[in-house]
């Protein structure tokens, strides 16, 4: 609705300052009520207080002033009231006798209060003064009403309501007036922020490192919004909605305000939750009018973020799930919303979820949210494009290797990235640095991945080594077996909830076989493995190991099939409120069998790979005593080069060797 819509309508509340200036806050109509009644009922009890049509006020002693004016005539009646008090209205030829200088101020019925002490003395006085001819006025007798006192008490159980009204009112509207945004009047108004075409801070593709395959597909959305005509024409329909699904922090929201900033419309941005209110209907109210402000803005585009909030799959009846008759109401809304504007009308939907498996089957319909558009965790590459990003704003040194921090983020999202990128800055910051460095980054990572270090915890003699041991335990058999990450570094500095820690550069596969899960698994063990052997004895210091182990064998046997006695069976069940497990008693014993077996087999692997390199076991471990960090190249020094390269390696050397090849064609061809 446009704003002049807005203010003909005597129900909306006043958008300008009274000057025709718009920029100005909103002035509520209820509030000037408040003055007109406050006004009014001034009015009221002027006019109860005496009804005396303007007449001026003066208290005067009884004796002498009072007296002294009844002597020299200057009284014309007197108005005797039962609490010890009198008028004395005042004669117009005297007026300036009494009020002096203030007599031309004063209305026409001027009078004086006195407070007199007996009645009876009063009246003897009176007498007296009427015999002697000095008053000839007349003498009215009155009750004296607090009229103060009865409207303050009648109106002040009314008062009192109506302060509690307006409190909880303004409670319930989130601090706002009635008539305002968020105001009890507009509880039913759409919560949607809009972001204009014209904001020159427009986010573009440009602006979105990675996700190669999800701009692709929104980029559709983008062409049909700048030339809708070049897919209606040839019959073809825009989908309706795209649902952008994905981890936390992978760039769903930024994707969407980049498609809005490329195809340069309006873009209502709101959440999920923003439907649901305490009151019945009033999710379904926001819905219409979220459609209604959107098809007025058309062509343009609606965000629900955290969409699962409200478009949460229906219950049947009173389920595990719980029925909720005001979100079903909700969604039954946005459903009928979705599908009841035109094709044409240029109002696409995006939303963002991560839970896209509990979203009801009526959202996800071919004519409302067409596709699903995928933002996966970003991978190798993407991290390097997602890191540039990042450190445009960050003052860095010739030391920092994006290749490295994108080999030691795997699993790390766009979120996760700039965290590492600001805490580096922070780092950096703390010891008075000019730039930040290669170490600030490994800082960094160490500090999010592991929590802080903890060097004054403590430790004797053999537990210092106890650690080193097991923790060159993993970095042995990591060392030596093929298919196990690649080493970066290895500490026994406390850090976090670890006494000592191993840093690897994760492959990211996109299969694994079941030699490489049985290569990790035996690194896995490597701890415990080198404390039995070494030190002759176990300790509690593997726990997590074990946890890591025992979950990657269940995997393995009851939802990969990679068993010799459960081959090719999975047992994986999606159902959340099942609380039967889909297999049987004889087959839950024969998983747990396997995986003993397996884990086993393991660590009597592990356990022997440590005995063969013996040697080069103690002196990583006295190195370790000795430095408490050692890095990938002193491994290397005593074991000698890795014989194997890693995948991530590969990967990387293939995309330079393109590279490469075109700087050897571009130099033939300037020799030639």
């Amino acid at each position: 609705m446009s704003e002049d819509r807005q203010n003909s309508n005597p129900r909306q509340p006043n958008r300008g300052n009274g000057n025709g200036d718009p920029k100005m806050p909103p002035v509520p109509k209820f509030k000037l009520n408040w003055l007109y009644i406050i006004i009014g009922v001034a009015l009221i009890v002027l006019w109860l207080n005496g009804g005396n049509g303007g007449a001026a006020v003066k208290e005067v002693a009884y004796d002498p002033q009072f007296k002294q004016y009844i002597s020299e005539g200057y009284a014309s009646r007197l108005v005797v009231y039962d609490d010890r008090t009198l008028n004395m209205y005042i004669k117009p030829s005297f007026v300036k006798e009494v009020y002096g200088p203030d007599a031309a101020k004063m209305g026409p019925h001027p009078y004086v209060t006195v407070q007199y002490g007996s009645e009876e003395s009063l009246e003897q006085f009176l007498e007296k003064e009427k015999t002697a001819g000095h008053f000839d006025g007349s003498i009215e007798y009155d009750k004296h009403e607090d009229y103060w006192g009865a409207l303050i008490g009648s109106l002040l159980p009314i008062i009192l309501l109506v302060v509690l009204w307006v409190f909880i009112m303004r409670r319930m509207s989130g601090g706002g007036g009635m008539m305002g945004p968020g105001g009890v009047f507009s509880v039913g108004k759409s919560k949607a922020k809009l972001v204009d075409k014209d904001q020159p801070d427009r986010i573009t593709f440009k602006d979105v490192a990675g996700q190669k395959e999800a701009k692709q597909e929104v980029a559709e959305i983008v062409e049909f919004l700048k030339n809708p005509g070049k897919f209606t024409e040839l019959g073809g329909k825009i989908p309706k909605g795209a649902l952008l699904v994905g981890p936390p922090g992978t760039g769903k929201t930024l994707l969407a305000k980049a498609v809005a900033g490329e195809a340069d419309v309006p873009f209502f941005s709101l959440s999920g939750s923003d439907f649901v209110e305490m009151f019945v209907g009033v999710g379904a109210s926001r819905v219409r009018d979220l459609f209604r402000q959107a098809k007025e803005k058309a062509p343009c585009i609606i965000f629900i973020d955290e969409i699962d909030a409200v478009g949460r799959a229906r219950s049947h009846g009173a389920t595990m799930g719980g029925g909720n008759d005001e979100r079903e109401s909700t969604l039954n809304q946005l459903l009928t919303e979705m599908d009841g504007f035109g094709t044409n009308s240029g109002v696409i939907i995006l939303a963002a979820t991560n839970r896209a498996d509990i979203l009801d089957k009526a959202l996800l319909r071919a004519g409302r949210f067409d596709r699903q558009i995928h933002v996966d965790l970003p991978d190798l590459n993407e991290r390097k494009e997602v890191f540039a990003v990042h450190l445009r704003p960050v003052k860095v040194d010739e030391t920092v290797d994006v290749d490295l921090l994108a080999r030691q983020t795997p699993g790390f999202s766009g979120a996760d990235i700039a965290n590492v990128c600001n805490e580096a800055a922070l780092i950096a910051a703390r010891h008075d640095k000019k730039t930040v460095g290669k170490q600030d980054f490994h800082d960094a990572i160490d500090r999010i991945i592991g929590g802080l270090e903890k060097k004054t915890k403590v430790m004797t003699n053999d537990e210092k080594r106890t650690i080193a041991l097991h923790e060159a335990g993993h970095a042995t058999l990591s060392w030596f077996l093929e298919y196990a990450n690649p080493l970066i570094k290895v500490t026994i500095v406390p850090r976090g909830r670890a006494l000592g820690a191993a840093w690897y550069l994760p492959e990211e596969r996109q299969i694994t076989t079941k030699e490489q899960m049985l290569d990790e698994m035996c690194a896995t063990l490597g701890g415990r493995a080198a404390e039995e052997l070494f030190v002759g004895r176990i300790s509690t210091g593997a726990m997590n190991d074990l946890e890591r182990v025992t979950k990657q064998a269940y995997g393995m046997i009851a939802y990969a099939g990679m068993s010799d006695r459960l081959p090719n069976l999975c047992y994986y069940n999606n159902n959340e409120y099942s609380f039967q497990r889909p297999y049987s008693e004889s087959t839950a014993q024969l998983i747990d069998e396997e995986v003993k077996l397996m884990v086993n087999e393991q660590y009597a692997r592990a356990k022997q790979l440590l005995d063969e390199h013996r040697e080069g076991h103690a002196a990583l471990a006295d190195l370790l005593m000795t430095r408490e960090v050692i890095f990938a190249e002193d491994v290397e020094q005593i074991f000698g080069k890795r014989p194997w390269t890693s995948r991530s390696e590969e990967i990387m050397a293939a995309e330079e060797a393109p590279d490469e090849k075109a700087e050897r064609v571009e130099e033939t061809t300037l020799e030639i």
